[in-house]
């Protein structure tokens, strides 16, 4: 199959960056043209990566040579953007959050299915050999039935000074990006849905507890599930250190998960295994799976495109589309919302 020939639609969101540093390389893709309503980004980055540039995104959808965009934009712009992009029959990979409302998921999903194209949403987790594991693990009983997954979803960014003020400050506006709960947790609330399918109900805290320069910081979710499983989410934006990043408890084992964002993984000793799974009426011991750790958060973010590009050779299906997409929306929109009124929030 000839190469893939991909627009990128906006360099806002930084990790468009890595994923165009990984296919600038490869021979399967072909990096076109760029658009940007920053000018001075937009030129930027385009020629940083061989592209052309256009001030125009009519012109660059309208292009016959380009087959699929990456939308990389404040999330507010998500909606319009992708709406033009499918309506212009571009197969699209859409940044995260998907939107910031219901409205603008269930626009981005309609427009998907009248134009016949695909989207596939960019969680790194789902890329990861380490969840894919646990995942796997999940799927073939090995754990019974689940009781509890708790996940400890964590960052230092809102200590960082280059974050609040250089071009990435745009993710702790409130208009365009709503809050940093919204912003990385909708990483941990797809990360649930994937493991454990669509919950039913949320109860959250979500505040400013040692921060005042976002919408917010820190942010605790418990979510229930079809099956009776609790998740419990943990997110904060102003962690210095963490280790242990997933508990999964279940009446057949147990496993746990080190080593699984972007604070813990400068932590992992040589050789450290990121799994330790227990079995039930097996030996009283931990047994360690040892899997390759990133060697860096950066190095996650990267490994998105590759799979995006293989499942478009092969005219496959995206591991998170469009409706999962919206899923894991829901999840962070109600969690604000019972945080708001300290109620639990149905979800569904």
């Amino acid at each position: 199959m000839a190469a893939i020939n991909v627009g990128i639609i906006s360099f806002a969101h930084g990790h468009v960056g890595m994923y165009c540093n990984q296919m600038k390389g490869w021979d399967d893709v072909r990096l076109v043209a760029a658009w940007d309503d920053d000018p001075e980004r937009g030129r930027k980055n385009a020629e940083n990566f061989g592209m052309e540039y256009s001030p125009h995104l009519e012109d660059l959808l309208g292009r016959k040579d380009i087959d699929a965009v990456i939308v990389a934009s404040e999330t507010n712009k998500h909606p319009e953007l992708t709406v033009a992009a499918a309506q212009a029959g571009k197969q699209i990979l859409l940044q995260k959050p998907m939107a910031l409302s219901l409205e603008g998921c269930d626009a981005i999903v309609e427009a998907v299915d009248r134009a016949g194209v695909t989207l596939q949403m960019a969680f790194q987790m789902r890329c990861d050999p380490v969840n894919q594991k646990m995942k796997q693990l999940i799927d073939a009983g090995e754990l019974g039935k689940i009781g509890t997954l708790r996940r400890r979803h964590c960052l230092n960014l809102l200590f960082n000074e280059t974050f609040l003020t250089g071009p990435s400050r745009w993710h702790i506006d409130p208009v365009l990006n709503m809050g940093m709960f919204m912003d990385d947790a909708v990483h941990a609330a797809d990360f649930l849905f994937w493991l454990l399918g669509e919950p039913v109900s949320v109860m959250a805290e979500i505040d400013n507890v040692l921060t005042t320069c976002a919408p917010d910081d820190t942010g605790m979710a418990i979510y229930r599930f079809r099956g009776g499983a609790f998740g419990l989410l943990y997110n904060a934006s102003v962690t210095l250190a963490a280790e242990i990043t997933t508990e999964i408890y279940g009446d057949q084992g147990a496993l746990q998960h080190y080593f699984g964002d972007g604070v813990a993984t400068p932590f992992a000793p040589e050789g450290a295994a990121p799994l330790k799974l227990f079995r039930r009426g097996g030996p009283p011991k931990w047994e360690e799976i040892s899997l390759p750790i990133p060697k860096s958060h950066g190095e996650r973010i990267a490994a998105v495109p590759r799979p995006w590009i293989d499942m478009l050779k092969a005219g496959g299906t995206p591991e998170c589309d469009a409706r999962a997409g919206r899923v894991s929306t829901a999840m962070c929109l109600g969690a604000y919302e019972s945080a708001r009124t300290g109620r639990r929030v149905a979800l569904g």
